[in-house]
């Protein structure tokens, strides 16, 4: 029974990630006709394959190598996922309009300075949720290699790529 309600979550989050990018590609659509400039479009493609993959891994992992379900390690995990889900929809209000999965820059777009932006220690509120969320979705049901798996490819993508780009696209509204 915890394996099946492991895929019903796993599928919502799935799910809810699929509003997002509706979401994401309105706000793309009305930046780009504000004149918003893209960064970093061919590092985007392997966000996608990398956030779909932790899904599917998830799911993989725990019906191929019949991961338990450790109640003293899969609560606890769950609450830090849904609340990594309330923090992202927080993020994406702060945000508003200018909340997107891409990067893109608007000419005159102010910088956004409410709800966790308003932070100037904590610049990437949401890759910090993206990292946790990624510890914790698979260890709701003790997929630990997907967890470590995501993690260190997530790193890469993130310190490698995604915050460097957009660091240098926030630059521009300095």
């Amino acid at each position: 029974m915890s394996v099946i309600l492991y895929v019903v979550l796993i599928l919502a989050t799935g799910s809810e990630r699929l509003f997002e990018l509706a979401v994401s590609r309105r706000n793309a659509a009305a930046a780009f006709a504000r004149g918003g400039t893209e960064y970093g479009q061919r590092h985007f493609p392997w966000m996608v394959a990398l956030h779909t993959g932790l899904l599917l891994a998830c799911i993989t992992e725990v019906l191929l190598a019949q991961r338990p379900f450790l109640p003293a390690l899969g609560w606890p995990m769950l609450v830090i996922a849904l609340l990594c889900q309330a923090g992202r929809y927080w993020i994406i209000s702060s945000l508003g309009a200018q909340w997107n999965t891409r990067v893109i820059v608007v000419p005159g777009a102010g910088r956004v300075a409410r709800g966790p932006y308003r932070w100037e220690w904590l610049p990437h509120p949401n890759y910090l949720l993206v990292v946790v969320e990624g510890i914790a979705l698979p260890l709701v049901h003790t997929a630990w290699v997907t967890a470590i798996a995501f993690t260190v490819l997530n790193a890469a993508l993130l310190l490698g790529f995604r915050i460097p780009t957009e660091d240098r696209a926030l630059r521009q509204l300095a």
